[in-house]
């Protein structure tokens, strides 16, 4: 059933402002793109201030309208997302346009959001900027915890994820040793990470640059949960349903456990007989998980993307099939997300990890065969071009340590980094922002190229968590 206007205005309006927003960051307020960006969004607003005030609040991870949740529209996806960040960025938590909007007006809220943007002070600038505009006000975003538990959170972030790996371990080592398991802990565990995705995804991603080499399946299973949860976010999947994702992306490859240890451990390249084995692992799963659970929805669902995460998105991988099918929702996520941490890991047959952004560079030849495009392109814009943990040299003779993506989805390639050596050569630690720019305009650092941090020996878990 079609929207309303009623039911389109909120999304519209949410969509127009991330245009307006992202058009002001790459031109001059009275640019002809911007202008025009500026009328379509009065034209928006406008029928909403005439029956009243329009208070937009950001809540967590979704935008309401004088009080109403704004549901996350498919069709605007990057620059919702956009626009989630741009708020929390600036410390901002709600902006209230009290009457129908003049260009001007609307100019100098532009103008007081850049000016905001690289301020160690973001909302306290955003507000004095602000503060002479006569038909707009702005509000402190509402944090749900202070300051001072940012550690807390941390900890407890860190705790439910070796939790997690703690799980896995015991439910592979229940089920080889033929015994009933339970997965109502792994349920609420899935729901715990869910939460988490929404207020601390960048830490979350962060994690997964945890890699173990003696316990890599398990380790391996986190990571792809953890991936696949972000993604199945950004898609605007409900809470109830990632925890369904997260429950089978954990599950995903829990039928290694029949594959021989032998195999398993070689560290040189599998014989035709043994990747014959190998490839009966997404079978073996899949019976794996209806043992554990019975039928019922969650097993199934667990149960497919056990048995179609290797299908590939043209059919061409394992186990082979009969006939054409669509695959699961589920199994396309969790694809990319094992493809990735595959390869940005070492394994006992490959020591040597891809650099993240190596790694995201072969998934893109993979678009369209192996990986759904769709999908790998919201996948690509979540890690950035530069994911999380690369390792970088900048144009200013810096070497840092990519810690958080850009929040700018047409800037992908600007991320946060944290600077380990300055110019001179010496050992430091600050962070620096890629799309900060100079009095000039122009962008005040670039990067020049990525390294492998294996190579320079670099512990990403002592700077990044």
């Amino acid at each position: 059933m079609p929207l309303t206007d009623k039911e389109k205005e909120p999304k519209d309006l949410i969509n127009q402002l991330s245009v307006m927003i992202k058009t002001a960051q790459l031109h001059h307020t009275d640019n002809i793109a911007v202008i025009n960006a500026i009328k379509k969004f009065s034209d928006i607003l406008s029928p909403i201030v005439s029956e009243g005030e329009a208070a937009l609040e950001l809540v967590g991870e979704f935008f309401h309208l004088n009080g109403s949740r704004i549901r996350y529209s498919m069709e605007y996806v990057f620059n919702y997302d956009f626009l989630v960040r741009e708020f929390r960025k600036n410390e901002l938590g709600s902006i209230t346009f009290t009457n129908v909007l003049h260009e001007d007006e609307i100019k100098s809220l532009l103008a007081a959001l850049i000016s905001a943007d690289h301020s160690d002070i973001p909302f306290e600038t955003l507000q004095e900027a602000a503060k002479n505009i006569k038909n707009i006000s702005i509000g402190k975003l509402r944090k749900i915890a202070q300051e001072s538990d940012e550690l807390n959170r941390k900890k407890i972030i860190k705790r439910n994820y070796f939790n997690t790996v703690s799980l896995v371990k015991n439910i592979s080592n229940k089920i080889s040793m033929g015994e009933k398991t339970n997965l109502k802990k792994a349920k609420r565990l899935m729901e715990i990470i869910a939460d988490q995705i929404v207020e601390n995804e960048s830490l979350l991603i962060s994690m997964t640059t945890l890699k173990d080499y003696d316990e890599y399946t398990y380790y391996h299973s986190v990571n792809v949960c953890i991936l696949s949860l972000s993604l199945g976010h950004r898609l605007g999947l409900s809470r109830k349903v990632l925890t369904e994702l997260g429950l089978s992306a954990v599950l995903h490859d829990i039928g290694k456990i029949e594959v021989p240890k032998e195999i398993l451990n070689k560290p040189s390249e599998f014989s035709e007989e043994e990747w014959r084995i190998v490839r009966k692992h997404p079978t073996w799963g899949a019976w794996a998980i209806l043992k554990i659970q019975g039928i019922n929805p969650s097993s199934m669902n667990a149960a497919v993307s056990a048995f179609e995460h290797h299908l590939y998105y043209d059919l061409s991988g394992y186990p082979k099939i009969k006939g054409k099918i669509i695959l699961d929702l589920f199994s396309k996520i969790i694809t990319i997300a094992d493809q990735y941490d595959a390869m940005t890991s070492s394994r006992v047959y490959s020591r040597m990890p891809q650099p993240p952004d190596k790694a995201l560079s072969i998934m893109v030849e993979r678009s369209g065969t192996q990986l759904d495009p769709y999908f790998l392109k919201i996948f690509i814009n979540m890690i950035g071009v530069y994911p999380i943990g690369t390792l970088v040299m900048l144009d200013t003779n810096e070497l840092g340590l990519v810690f958080e993506s850009s929040t700018n989805p047409d800037f992908i390639d600007r991320p946060r980094v944290i600077v380990l050596v300055d110019s001179t050569g010496k050992n430091v630690k600050y962070t620096v922002d890629m799309m900060e720019k100079d009095d000039k305009g122009n962008f005040k650092r670039n990067i020049l190229k990525t390294l492998d941090p294996n190579q320079y020996k670099i512990n990403l878990a002592e700077y990044l968590l």
